[in-house]
């Protein structure tokens, strides 16, 4: 049904009918529907009917308690919809005005600019941060995740136009998984050249995925490394010379080891940069043990708590190695993120990584679907009624 919005006093809205978000409070309960029918957008503000959105890895571990979320929240924080309401400040990243019907992504984060971390270039760190899908929600803020028909964007969210062409499957996750890989890749490119480069990927869900797609169009060559030999062969598929099992026996052909040692032989270089996307740690010793003298290791896949991983600094400093962490992204990333995707998608198959699509009512059934790992991502499609 198709929503109408009408203007009260000032900046208030009433949209008919309510907008919905799905509330989260504890690990085992159902989400509960909650309906928005009036909100006020500030100047800087807009209003987003959600197209599609996807359940992320962090959607799971928050609803299986593996890591501390203040409740209730909305969750959902990678998703494609359509501007329907915008403030007369709310402008495109890129600092045009924007538009009422843009097609659009957004950040996870929304930073104030101003603070010391934003002026460092470091807005996912912004002292009075706030993350679409992690934040307790807070009245005048309930639209605040991607589970909803809508999301209420606020000043300081970079927000990224995505045209008409882009499949919303291939868009939606850009705003978490595939500008976090553009962000990892940026971090080893300021250590050492991408082009000509040996990679390792270690992880072959939707952030190492692309991140191998990513490092395969700059001209590396990448090595991706995961448990699952349905992953593995999807990897072929984006850009890796080969794939390793890092449960294998390390003298196993079939290891990482075994893998690297075979391809120096036919004449590969060592490899200089290593991306864990994982959170498994020993993907992370593997990943700090693989890369070559001036080598760079970037973490991003332990984003939930787990057990310390010991390392050998001395290894570190003799092999002039640098491990760096990366956690979200800066809006300069999602615009980059966007811009591959649209060169990308014919070559590599981005438009696979969503399987199932629910309907938000169907929710809580998405994300049991989600954590069975059948599928990369699922899709929740907020206007589509549940299945018969």
């Amino acid at each position: 049904m198709p929503h109408t919005l009408r203007r009260l006093d000032g900046r208030a809205l009433l949209v008919d009918p309510a907008p919905v978000a799905m509330v989260w409070n504890e690990p085992g309960r159902p989400h509960d529907a909650l309906a928005v029918p009036g909100l006020t957008l500030g100047p800087g503000d807009a209003l987003i009917e959600v197209e599609l959105a996807t359940v992320c890895g962090s959607d799971l571990h928050t609803v299986r308690g593996d890591r501390s979320a203040e409740t209730p929240l909305v969750l959902g924080h990678e998703a494609v919809g359509r501007v329907v309401a915008a403030g007369e400040r709310a402008v495109r990243s890129d600092g045009t005005r924007l538009e009422l019907g843009d097609r659009v992504v957004w950040s996870v984060t929304a930073s104030c600019g101003s603070c010391d971390r934003c002026a460092r270039g470091l807005p996912q760190k912004c002292r009075t941060l706030a993350k679409y899908g992690h934040a307790r929600i807070v009245r005048g803020w309930e639209l605040s995740g991607g589970f909803a028909t809508h999301v209420q964007l606020r000043e300081g969210t970079a927000i990224v136009p995505v045209g008409e062409a882009l499949p919303a499957s291939v868009a939606a996750p850009a705003s978490c998984a595939t500008a976090t890989a553009v962000a990892a890749l940026d971090a080893a490119a300021g250590r050492v050249p991408l082009a000509g480069a040996t990679v390792v990927v270690a992880g072959a869900g939707m952030v190492g995925l692309s991140v191998a797609a990513l490092a395969d169009d700059v001209g590396a060559t990448v090595v991706v490394s995961d448990p699952d030999p349905g992953r593995r062969a999807f990897a072929l598929r984006f850009g890796a010379v080969a794939v390793a099992d890092p449960s294998a026996p390390t003298e196993s052909d079939a290891s990482l080891r075994g893998v690297l040692d075979r391809l120096s032989r036919s004449g590969v270089d060592a490899p200089l940069v290593a991306v864990e996307a994982s959170g498994s740690p020993a993907a992370v010793r593997q990943a700090i043990d693989a890369v070559d003298v001036g080598g760079v290791v970037v973490l991003v896949g332990s984003v939930f708590p787990g057990p310390d991983v010991a390392i050998s600094p001395e290894s570190l400093i003799r092999r002039l190695v640098t491990v760096q962490g990366v956690h979200n992204y800066a809006p300069h990333h999602l615009e980059e993120a966007v811009a591959a995707l649209h060169r990308l998608r014919r070559t590599r198959p981005f438009d696979e990584f969503v399987g199932a699509t629910f309907s938000l009512a169907e929710l809580d059934t998405a994300i049991e679907a989600a954590a069975s790992g059948a599928h990369v991502r699922v899709g929740i499609a907020p206007q589509r009624r549940r299945h018969a």
